[in-house]
């Protein structure tokens, strides 16, 4: 709509505190996402064990907490519970941007039980679907030892299955733009990696994995016991 000149343009008067109080709404908290919030916590303490503890001690907490191929098979419960505890880098404030994203809005909507089942069954099932073929790989000589020597650690496994979970939860084109969306960060995450090497090839598939996973696993039950919980609050 085109406004005649000369006359003033009426000013939109926005609270200062309803801003922040809806800003703050998508913040974790401890209050209305406690499993975003500590799990945040958590990587905090260790990014900083990362960065002031002696580098011996830090690398061999995170040699133990590696699922690469040889470490899972002589710790599998170690590495799998722990690799998840650690940042590859020093960017924690970037995954509290990705984790209020993706993981406290499903928490917010289902509770942080369901919220860190869907997280950490993405974390588990992801690492086996890729370490596993390269275990037998290398027992059958196709792939030599060195193969299951590499560092992997981090959160993204766990991010992507709730992050294709919430795709599924949308509607409509928001759906189709959100899941081309994720889609394309996988594909970025991997060509900003060196992606001929053997590590960017099963983290690719590792980050497919857990978001398809997410998608067509837990989405559609969550969106169903949605439903059941809905029904059973208008009965």
């Amino acid at each position: 709509m085109l406004l005649k000149a000369g006359q003033p343009v009426p000013a939109i008067a926005v609270p200062r505190r309803f801003s922040a109080r809806h800003f703050a709404r998508f913040v974790p908290n401890p209050k209305t996402t406690p499993f975003t919030f500590g799990y945040l916590v958590v990587l905090l303490g260790t990014t900083l064990v990362l960065k002031f503890a002696d580098p011996d001690v830090t690398e061999r907490l995170l040699r133990l907490s590696s699922t690469d191929a040889h470490n899972l098979w002589r710790r599998p419960l170690t590495s799998l519970l722990t690799s998840a505890l650690w940042l590859s880098d020093e960017g924690w404030l970037a995954y509290v941007v990705i984790f209020a994203i993706a993981v406290a809005p499903l928490e917010r909507r289902f509770g942080a039980r369901r919220a860190a089942t869907v997280f950490f069954s993405g974390h588990v099932l992801a690492t086996l679907a890729t370490e596993l073929p390269v275990m037998a790989l290398i027992s059958a000589h196709v792939l030599p030892a060195s193969a299951g020597h590499w560092l992997d650690i981090g959160v993204s496994y766990g991010f992507f299955a709730t992050a294709g979970t919430l795709v599924f939860l949308l509607r409509g084109r928001a759906r189709l733009v959100a899941l081309a969306a994720m889609e394309a960060f996988i594909a970025v995450i991997w060509i900003s990696d060196d992606p001929a090497t053997l590590d960017s090839v099963v983290t690719l598939l590792g980050h497919a994995f857990a978001a398809h996973f997410g998608l067509l696993f837990w989405g559609p039950r969550l969106r169903a016991a949605a439903g059941r919980q809905a029904s059973a609050s208008v009965v």
